[in-house]
């Protein structure tokens, strides 16, 4: 390994170190002064809640043993909505780059669906799948998988013509070109929908538990909210935050690996 090598290696993982350091250092500072403004009556604990306060609730809600219920049911609904959203519009996706005519048919449809306000639709998903687990799984569906197939049938239609052009100079058959071409030309678009998807699962699971959920962390969200207990509807927010993380760079990790 060269010396100009060894200085590169060097100063990726020195920035690497610095990326992560200052990740660790914006949150630490963000609780430690929103926790001084809490002790110093400088905002309203009523309303804002401390860092004390929600540790708190979490040890309250882990001593009725209803902690871990509501995080695995949220983290069920997320994870099957993601998985259905993700695939199904990757799969649909395909479908309209490889047939233009329905892609071209179908545009507008997916344009105006995207456009709807997704609640809206939370009455009549509620009455044709009753107010269960399906209802939740359906809200977060419609918010997921039209901006999946959107996404990804975007990226697909931008790849390279001349490199498909050459593939079926070669007798290449549709799918040859989509799984030796298509598909790894956009790793990285994959990659950032599903990054996106991971949102905007959240998004559907936690206004489907506040139309019809009664457990769930969005149900721990509605309910500290008719009962005006902020700190819960704080702790609601925090492990929200916490959970998505996770997620996030659960798909970062799958990511690297994939790189390899």
């Amino acid at each position: 390994m060269s010396e100009e090598h060894r200085k590169y290696l060097k100063k990726i993982k020195t920035t690497n170190f610095l990326v992560r350091f200052f990740q660790i250092l914006i949150i630490t500072l963000f609780i430690i002064l929103w926790q001084f403004a809490a002790d110093h009556n400088l905002i309203n604990t009523f309303i804002a809640s401390s860092p004390k306060s929600i540790v708190n609730t979490i040890l309250s809600l882990y001593k009725d043993g209803t902690l871990f219920h509501h995080l695995w049911i949220t983290f069920y609904e997320v994870i099957i909505s993601f998985l259905i959203g993700t695939v199904g519009g990757i799969i649909i996706a395909t479908i309209l780059w490889r047939f233009k005519f329905i892609s071209r048919v179908i545009d507008p449809y997916l344009t105006i669906l995207n456009s709807l306000p997704k609640v809206s639709l939370g009455p009549i998903i509620i009455i044709i799948a009753g107010a269960s687990t399906n209802s939740i799984i359906i809200m977060a569906l419609f918010i997921s998988v039209i901006i999946t197939i959107i996404n990804v049938h975007q990226a697909f239609s931008s790849t390279d013509e001349n490199k498909i052009r050459l593939l079926k100079s070669f007798k290449a058959k549709p799918y040859q070109i989509f799984f030796k071409l298509i598909l790894p030309s956009n790793y990285q678009n994959l990659i950032s929908t599903c990054k996106v998807n991971i949102g905007l699962v959240f998004i559907g699971v936690i206004m489907g538990e506040f139309l019809v959920s009664k457990a769930g962390v969005g149900y721990l969200i509605m309910y500290g909210s008719q009962v005006f207990n902020l700190n819960l509807v704080m702790t609601g927010i925090i492990l929200l935050a916490i959970m998505a993380s996770l997620m996030y760079y659960l798909i970062t990790f799958i990511e690297k690996k994939l790189a390899k």
